[in-house]
């Protein structure tokens, strides 16, 4: 029962009823039914955002958000799979194929060149879950550069395997001077006592000293590449380049018996023995370059000589004596 308010009427000294008009009381229903749907509604929208209230919509969402976490997951599982399958082919590669071949390995920093650019991923930043899907993207890419890089590799192991027969023929594999014309083979490759000035400086290829006008042999099968004296201290020289990386040089020459440009096989004499140039008598100045370095002949000389001979040539070119240029 609704409470009865009075008022004290001063004028006629007595308590009266107060009487609330009818509009006044449809206002503050009005005002309560306005303050209830708000209420109401603030608290529908309070609901819907906590986690305690989820619509079907909701529940699906999660479902599927639960799906692709499990099948990142399972991507990632297989990733590392394809992970150490390409590590053991890489290893094959730098350690099997391309030593049998007598290439350079593929280095680690190049094999991961371009590798780790974060910033071609900043669109996948800034959601749920962004960690998880940048981080598995980032692994395919990574994974399909690799597996590129590989495929180029093994597209040139197998263009050698095709030319094996040029490559063995063209990797300069005998002495440039024969056994039968040798005096001796003065120096070695390494650090060597310089015979003019007589300071000890490097010397990059190997000495054989002959009579003049004995014949020097090329070495590999090549293109000649220089038949001249232009290039300081080497007098009379030639050079011959046999490809994958292998380039000659045969100095001090007292003639030529080829030409730029002229085609030569292992064995075909390019030259006699002379003492022009930077030399102190007569000699053969030999280098052997692998993909634009100097490197040792004494471990190409397989194709003419014996086991014996081998470990002969070996203790005088490893002696640091006097070179002759």
């Amino acid at each position: 029962m609704a409470k009865v308010k009075y008022y004290y009427d001063s004028e006629n000294l007595a308590y009266r009823k107060i009487k609330v008009k009818k509009r006044k009381k449809f206002g503050y229903i009005v005002l309560f039914l306005v303050a209830s749907a708000l209420f109401g509604f603030l608290s529908f929208v309070v609901l819907l955002n906590s986690p305690y209230f989820k619509t079907p919509k909701d529940l699906i969402q999660e479902r599927e958000i639960g799906n692709l976490k499990l099948n990142y997951a399972v991507l990632n599982k297989k990733m590392d799979q394809f992970d150490a399958v390409l590590s053991a082919i890489e290893d094959r590669d730098n350690n099997l194929y391309r030593t049998y071949f007598n290439t350079a390995a593929i280095t680690e920093e190049d094999r991961k060149s371009g590798f780790g650019k974060l910033d071609s991923y900043a669109a996948l930043e800034g959601y749920n879950n962004s960690q998880l899907v940048l981080n598995t993207t980032k692994r395919v890419d990574d994974l399909s550069k690799e597996l590129a890089i590989q495929s180029k590799s093994l597209d040139y192991i197998l263009k050698l395997a095709k030319e094996k027969n040029k490559l063995l023929a063209a990797i300069p594999a005998i002495q440039p001077v024969k056994n039968e014309n040798l005096k001796r083979m003065a120096s070695g490759f390494g650090y060597r006592t310089d015979p003019f000035t007589k300071a000890r400086k490097m010397h990059e290829g190997m000495d054989f000293t002959a009579n003049t006008g004995s014949p020097i042999y090329a070495t590999g099968d090549g293109v000649v590449a220089r038949a001249d004296n232009t290039a300081s201290g080497y007098g009379n020289h030639v050079v011959i380049r046999h490809g994958y990386g292998y380039e000659t040089l045969y100095a001090h020459m007292s003639k030529y018996n080829c030409r730029a440009g002229q085609r030569v096989k292992r064995g075909d004499i390019i030259g006699y023995v002379g003492s022009t140039g930077r030399s102190e008598g007569p000699h053969c100045h030999y280098e052997v370059h692998k993909d634009g370095k100097v490197v040792n002949p004494l471990n190409f000389y397989y194709g003419n000589i014996s086991a014996v001979e081998y470990v002969a040539i070996a203790q005088i070119a490893n002696q640091e004596n006097q070179s002759l240029d």
